[in-house]
């Protein structure tokens, strides 16, 4: 998510949506600063002030998770649950499910992009969603984007 929102020049919008910040494990974090340092949004979620970087402490509960998810949704998922999150930024299909199945509520970059339509904070989401597949390499599956365009009265 935040590699794909930062594709956009977006991550404002996760700002917005959670103005108290948000907390990443070190994987997500690894992933997108350290790994991804040339791709769009690396050097902005590196400023940003209200990303916070938590270690998790159940690593019996990740592995758990990285035999069907990859680090840094496993360490997202555990360290969600260890702060009694009710919500965890996710894209991943699989991931999400998992989140589903443990009681969380995935939200993922089509929601958020939903959720600033509905508020006014984009006009558009067709073009949003057209660039995230553009220059995000995003994947957004036909069923998903005409479901996103039908949620805010643009089909």
């Amino acid at each position: 998510m935040l590699i794909a929102l930062g594709s956009l020049g977006r991550l404002d919008l996760l700002q917005r949506r959670f103005p108290d910040g948000i907390v990443i494990p070190n994987a997500v974090w690894q992933e997108v600063v350290a790994t991804g340092a040339d791709r769009p949004g690396a050097v902005a979620v590196s400023a940003a002030k209200w990303i916070t970087v938590e270690a998790v402490s159940d690593r019996a509960r990740v592995d758990g998770f990285a035999s069907q998810l990859d680090l840094g949704e496993s360490e997202a998922l555990a360290l969600a649950t260890e702060k009694g999150a009710g919500i965890v930024l996710l894209d991943e299909k699989d991931a999400r499910q998992m989140a589903e199945h443990i009681g969380l509520v995935p939200l993922g970059t089509v929601g958020i992009l939903i959720w600033a339509r509905r508020n006014g904070l984009i006009a558009n989401l067709r073009l949003e969603l057209d660039a995230l597949r553009e220059r995000g390499k995003f994947r957004v599956s036909e069923s998903l984007y005409a479901a996103a365009l039908r949620a805010v009265g643009e089909t």
